[in-house]
């Protein structure tokens, strides 16, 4: 089958006519108005040779004249992956033997260096992709363009975005026209303004069939013809939308959780029924309830209740400010200034979240961690040591449904670690954050944050640095080390085939880390120690002893101490009273500020265990033990009970992978779909410069690399590392990096925090940062001014 009428194509043909004819047919099945034309099908490509007579007989029937000729490949113009403007289209087609050239042209174009590119960033295989070609009547359009059926800018699924130009659509396609951008919010005149020119409505009336067809957005490229009448050309899902809130009856807005932890990639589905829990569980220890929602694998919380209490209102800006960052502060002020959101009467009362007996406690706990912080530092040490043991599973487990029982109990019962751990961070938090406060008109947010670098007690630069001595022990297998790709080290070291580097006693210790470590379903070091190997070699490239992190690291301790004693002896003459208890705090933190990491340390341990039995569970029930992960523990349970879930596993892999591949994930969304930051005006950023947030203060000049994984990362010495996010997982490679830049977090978060206490500059939340900065551009990064400056 060679040739096929255009009608007879749909989307269960997509190997056979490729994503633009399948979405063509679709329409015509629909009863849309589209040009009639015919598909030159994926076998002939397979053959290698255009079916010539087959050909002309189908433009004959056509009538002849003049038709555009467009590519239909099998891997465009699908949910996640449109190849916009990758293949070639070829308009005004007339004569057979033009039409054959032209057919030539789009098979070219599979193979283009602009489809390759595309191809090569999505991991895809050219093997597996083919070509069909459309052909169809041309269109002679007044005026043209594209309707998308949500605002692609925005994410608001209630509004509908027009691109329109004179002439055929190509042209505002192909950027070639000026175009007018009109955004339609219903029928003329619906909204109670002057009734817009009839193919606004046509637009509009199209636009919500074709949606309600396809399920989903689409891109609709349409044209106008001289006699008015509406044609539609092309339609294909809107990729580029973050997924969609829950639906409600109100409006209600959601703010993204991940990024406290360092964490925008995707969680699996069993990592999103752990995590909600824990999260909920955290939110409610600062008296707030508030519902935790999975959005494209993300963890969102449901602020709306919240934004609408007059009483917690108070508090939010606060909150957002300290904890998720200055992104989601300024977001969290704009929905408040948002009538939609304005305070709902009888919602005055605070909840009962927090009750009296929690709030003594954490007074009493943070009083006594501050009168004694070594022995609360002792205290929270034996709890966390309390918890690796415990968190290890009865040797006695040996069926599946035992296994489910313990991982689904695990961690509930409460022995009094909590307290133990919770309130000297907690004391640590405060004695960190108050003083700034404290000594305003004094003293300045770098002259605290410069007391507050060399802290020790980490537990995550504990581990750093512990690597770093592991890489100077093995520099005698330096040319192995670094002439071996990280992943076949990982694969010879799990199979016992490496020299002893001192890696089994280090990962004895650290093992059950990782990046996005959080997420249950992600692999730990101990199970493929490839970013292990990655750092290693990075720490071995470094040959300059100044630059040892060991050596920077007590260096900036000792420099911390002396700023501590310069100033006190300045505020105490200034601020009596206010600068003897902020010097007070100030020493109280250098003690117990480093522990902040501790409580999730020790909470990994009991995620190793249940992801060790649940992998147990899932070699039970599929060739791919780790498929348990795209599980929910009650699927988990049912597929115990015989229930067949591997082609739910298969379809929830897949949008695991697409959404691995979303490089911008939003800070705060309605449940209407829009993103709420790209509502706010624009950042005044002059040429070169980015703006951020300081988080570390100083100021370092150098080349930079951008790293989305931190796995198989090449960092040089003294390079600046751009990225979206970091958790603890990635503060390995903050040893050698010479500053570090970020496009979201808050200044109390994990990478600011460890960049703070290794002395090296950071600006977070530089929107679009990993973007607008490419690999080996030299940048400045100002971490007082909060600045980056990319030379020019």
């Amino acid at each position: 089958m060679s040739v096929i009428p255009l009608s007879e194509a749909h989307a269960g043909l997509v190997p056979l006519v490729g994503g633009k004819a399948a979405g063509l047919g679709e329409l015509i099945r629909a009863g849309e108005r589209v040009p009639e034309g015919f598909c030159v099908t994926t076998e002939a490509h397979r053959a290698g040779v255009v079916p010539q007579d087959e050909v002309r007989a189908a433009y004959a029937r056509l009538g002849g004249g003049p038709v555009a000729v467009r590519s239909s490949a099998t891997d465009e113009d699908l949910p996640d992956a449109s190849f916009a403007g990758q293949y070639d289209t070829v308009l005004d087609v007339e004569g057979e033997a033009d039409l054959v050239a032209a057919i030539g042209t789009c098979w070219k174009s599979l193979h283009g260096s602009r489809a390759a590119a595309y191809r090569e960033a999505r991991g895809s295989d050219p093997a597996d992709v083919h070509m069909a070609v459309v052909v169809q009547r041309m269109v002679t359009p007044v005026r043209a363009g594209v309707l998308y059926t949500a605002n692609p800018v925005t994410g608001n699924r209630t509004e509908m975005l027009v691109e329109v130009g004179p002439g055929p659509g190509t042209t505002v396609v192909d950027g070639r026209t000026d175009v007018t951008r009109v955004v339609l919010t219903g029928p003329a005149g619906s909204d109670g303004r002057r009734p817009e020119p009839g193919w606004r409505d046509a637009l509009w009336a199209a636009g919500r069939r074709i949606e309600a067809h396809f399920g989903t957005p689409q891109d609709v490229e349409w044209a106008l013809d001289h006699d008015g009448t509406l044609w539609l050309l092309q339609s294909r899902p809107v990729t580029t939308l973050f997924p969609l809130p829950p639906q409600t009856d109100d409006l209600r807005v959601y703010v993204e959780f991940g990024n406290v932890q360092g964490m925008l990639r995707p969680v699996t589905p069993m990592g999103v029924s752990t995590l909600r829990r824990v999260i909920a569980a955290m939110v409610a220890s600062l008296g707030m309830r508030v519902e935790i929602v999975d959005i494209g694998g993300r963890l969102y919380g449901d602020l709306t209740d919240l934004v609408r209490r007059p009483a917690s209102r108070r508090r939010l800006v606060r909150l957002m400010a300290v904890d998720f960052g200055p992104r989601a502060q300024a977001v969290m002020e704009h929905v408040l200034r948002d009538p939609r959101f304005a305070p709902s009467p009888g919602r005055s009362r605070r909840p009962a979240d927090a009750s009296l007996g929690t709030a003594l406690r954490a007074l009493r706990g943070i009083l006594r961690a501050l009168a004694r912080p070594d022995a609360a530092r002792h205290r929270l040490l034996a709890a966390v040591d309390r918890l690796r043991a415990e968190s290890t599973a009865s040797p006695h487990l040996r069926t599946a449904h035992e296994r489910l029982r313990f991982v689904r109990d695990h961690g509930d019962g409460d022995d009094g670690a909590a307290d133990d751990i919770t309130w000297p961070i907690v004391a640590g938090m405060l004695a960190s954050a108050l003083p700034a406060h404290l000594l305003k008109g004094v003293a300045t947010e770098d002259d605290v944050h410069a007391v507050l670098r060399g802290v020790p007690h980490n537990v995550t630069i504990e581990m750093d640095l512990a690597l770093w001595a592991l890489a100077c022990a093995a520099r005698e297998h330096r040319e192995l080390l670094l002439g071996t790709p990280p992943g076949e080290l990982s694969a010879r070291y799990l199979r016992g085939a490496l020299p002893e580097i001192g890696l089994s006693t280090f990962l004895s210790r650290y093992g059950h880390r990782a990046a996005a470590e959080a997420d249950v379903g992600v692999p730990r070091w101990a199970e493929d120690p490839t970013p292990v190997f990655a750092v290693i070699a990075n720490y071995l490239r470094l040959t300059d002893p100044a630059q040892a992190p060991d050596r920077r690291f007590a260096e900036a301790a000792a420099a911390a101490g002396a700023a501590l004693d310069e100033l006190a002896a300045r505020v105490r003459r200034r601020r009596p009273v206010r600068g003897r208890i902020a010097v007070f705090l100030l020493r109280r933190a250098r003690r117990l500020a480093g522990l902040r990491e501790s409580g999730k340390f020790a909470g990994l341990y009991r995620l190793r265990t249940v992801r060790e039995q649940l992998l147990l569970i899932g070699a039970t029930l599929f060739p791919t033990a780790d498929d348990v992960m795209f599980l929910t523990l009650d699927e988990v349970e049912a597929a115990l009970d015989g229930a067949d879930l591997a082609g739910l596993v298969a379809r929830r892999r897949a949008t695991h992978r697409r959404e691995l591949r979303r490089r911008a994930v939003p800070v705060a969304l309605l449940s209407d779909g829009t993103d709420v930051e790209s509502t706010l005006p624009a950042p005044a950023d002059g040429a070169g410069l980015l703006r951020g947030v300081g988080a570390a203060t100083g100021r370092v000049t150098g080349p930079a690399r951008v790293i989305t994984d931190p796995a198989t990362a090449h960092l040089e010495p003294g390079e600046i590392l751009v990225t979206a996010t970091t958790d603890p997982g990635w503060t390995p490679l903050f040893l050698t990096a010479g500053a570090l830049v970020t496009e979201t977090g808050a200044i109390m978060a994990h990478g600011p925090t460890v960049a703070r206490e290794y002395g090296i500059p950071a600006v977070i939340s530089v929107p679009g940062a990993t973007s607008r900065i490419v690999t080996g551009q030299v940048i400045t990064v100002d971490g007082a001014a909060g600045t980056v400056t990319t030379a020019r």
